[in-house]
C-alpha cells in the first residue's frame, strides 16, 4: 500500500499579485519552486492563513530571485496582495518506506527571499 504523504512545503510566503485575468495556476519563484523540488505543472496545495482558505491549483515558475507568489486566474479569488499563504507538494511512498521519508521544508524571509530549511 501507498501513501500519500508530503513532499514538500513552502512555509509563510506573501502573495506579491493576484490576476484573475490570467490562465490558472500560481507563479512561484523558480528559486523556491527548486528549493522546495516542486516541478512545473505540479499539483499544489495552497492554504492561505490570511483567509482560512486552501484550494488546489498547479505551479508555473516565475522570475528567479524575484520572490514572486502570484496566484493566477479562479486561484486569484481565494488570495489578494499580501495574504500568508503555505504551498504544499504531496507523493506517493510505499508503506514500507514511511519511516525513512522525510520532507523538504523551506523557511523563508518576509521578502519571499529563501532564510533555509525548517522543521515541521
Amino acid at each position: 500500500m501507498d501513501l500519500i504523504l508530503l513532499k514538500s512545503k513552502i512555509h509563510t510566503v506573501k502573495v506579491t499579485q493576484a490576476n484573475i485575468n490570467y490562465k490558472g495556476s500560481i507563479t512561484i519563484d523558480e528559486d523556491l519552486m527548486d528549493r522546495a523540488n516542486i516541478k512545473t505543472w505540479e499539483q499544489v496545495h495552497v492554504n492561505n492563513a490570511s483567509k482560512s482558505s486552501r484550494i488546489i491549483t498547479y505551479a508555473i515558475p516565475g522570475e528567479r530571485g524575484s520572490g514572486i507568489i502570484g496566484m493566477n486566474g479562479g486561484a486569484a479569488l481565494h488570495a489578494d496582495e499580501g495574504d500568508t499563504i503555505h504551498i504544499l507538494s504531496f507523493c506517493n511512498v510505499p508503506e514500507k518506506d514511511y519511516d525513512s521519508h522525510q520532507p523538504i521544508i523551506i523557511q523563508t524571509k518576509g521578502n519571499n527571499e529563501y532564510a533555509g530549511f525548517g522543521q515541521h
